[in-house]
């Protein structure tokens, strides 16, 4: 167990502070965050256009604007992440995010709506799972799967509470209101927290664990890290795909939009159910093994979306154990930077390699919209997805790099065993 310094920050090994109010408040903001700026819109889409009269390609293209803004800033802000720290980044999105998401309530039409979307991507990319990650991984080290594991399996949760509270909420009051009182919420619970929680001193990082670490221009140029991303990048595009069109595929099958929306929460559920097994699985599998195998076990649920037309109850076991799988791959991505290549650059790493990653989850919506019609339904589009998951895969193969010796990869030992 951790020893308690008398600063109220608990230390681990070494003297790396340890604030104990850091996990409890990401828990709670990670939840929020997504389940808000994220999740809620995949449940009010439809109510958005029928409301409005705006397309669906219209809506979905907006809600694109924001990853890909997302994952533009992710860069720069990996940066800060690395000198200052999470307090001042996180404290700031949470503020936009609030912002973006009463200019989403009270938009007149869809440019202001679109423009609202541009400054929820700023206040993704400070407060998701990037900006998260790089305070778990600085203040935890070595330590820092399990820390990952329990942030993760907080905002797995993010569907589970918030996408049925969004139905029951636009139900009745409509989707403006609805997005009125989740911006309260999100400005109850997320700024606080981060401005709070967040106060403990930067700790340097963490040379002594990677004396030999590459520096991060050479590591970013290198074959394994390109194809990484490019695996990260073609995965990442297929699941997020799934995610926001699950509602579409239930909805053409039949079920209504609470029904729906209960699946795409419960598949939260089984993203943070799955999360409680990735540890198991990195102590008995080497990183590359790992990653491949997650990666195919994504297109597996996918085809089995496409293929499966009911009943209902069997659809939300196959949202369940695709967001099982789900879970381990935001677990994957938190650690691929330090599976690989050490933690001493990890927010700059971290944001190159998840920037195109997001560029394509930023897409997914939109081109999954634009697919579907093509493709004659959602069944296609799934179909599609699962093989681009299966292509994914076979780029993870070559994605990591030859062993760079004990001293810098003194860090990964239970993985690779």
């Amino acid at each position: 167990m951790a020893d308690l310094d008398t600063s109220g920050a608990a230390t681990g090994t070494g003297d790396r502070p340890r604030p104990r109010a850091v996990l409890p408040a990401l828990c709670a903001t990670q939840i929020t965050s997504w389940g808000i700026v994220y999740y809620a819109f995949p449940v009010l889409n439809t109510r958005i256009t029928a409301d409005t009269g705006w397309s669906t390609t219209a809506t979905t293209g907006a809600f694109s604007s924001a990853l890909i803004v997302s994952a533009l800033a992710g860069i720069p802000i990996g940066r800060v992440l690395d000198r200052r720290g999470p307090r001042a980044v996180m404290t700031t999105g949470s503020l936009l995010g609030v912002i973006a998401v009463l200019a989403l309530a009270h938009a007149p039409n869809l440019a202001v709506f679109t423009a609202a979307w541009l400054l929820a991507g700023l206040a993704m990319a400070s407060t998701f799972y990037q900006p998260a990650f790089a305070a778990v991984t600085r203040w935890w080290g070595r330590d820092s799967v399990r820390a990952l594991t329990i942030v993760t399996l907080a905002g797995g949760l993010a569907s589970t509470a918030f996408a049925p509270l969004t139905a029951v909420l636009a139900e009745d009051f409509g989707w403006r209101t609805t997005y009125t009182v989740l911006a309260v919420i999100l400005a109850a619970i997320t700024i606080p927290a981060h401005a709070l929680a967040l106060r403990t001193p930067w700790p340097p990082a963490p040379m002594r664990h990677t004396p030999r670490a590459p520096n991060s221009p050479v590591v970013t140029r290198s074959r394994p890290f390109l194809l990484l991303a490019a695996a990260l990048t073609l995965n990442g595009f297929a699941m997020y795909a799934v995610v926001i069109a699950l509602v579409p595929l239930l909805l053409e099958r039949g079920a209504s939009p609470t029904q729906a929306a209960w699946a795409l929460g419960l598949g939260g559920a089984g993203q943070t159910l799955g999360r409680t097994l990735y540890a198991t699985l990195a102590r008995y599998t080497g990183v590359t093994t790992r990653t491949v195998t997650l990666i195919a076990a994504g297109g597996v649920t996918t085809m089995a979306l496409a293929a499966v037309p009911g009943p209902y109850s069997l659809l939300l076991l196959l949202s369940i154990v695709a967001g099982m799988v789900r879970g381990n791959l935001t677990l994957l991505q938190a650690t691929a930077v330090t599976d690989r290549w050490g933690t001493t650059h990890y927010g700059r790493l971290s944001g190159l390699l998840a920037a195109p990653a997001t560029l394509a989850s930023a897409l997914a919506p939109f081109a999954g919209a634009a697919l579907a019609g093509t493709l004659g339904g959602y069944p296609g589009l799934f179909t599609t997805l699962a093989f681009a998951s299966v292509a994914a895969a076979a780029l993870a193969l070559g994605g990591t790099p030859a062993r760079r010796g004990r001293a810098a990869t003194d860090h990964e030992g239970r993985g690779r065993r």
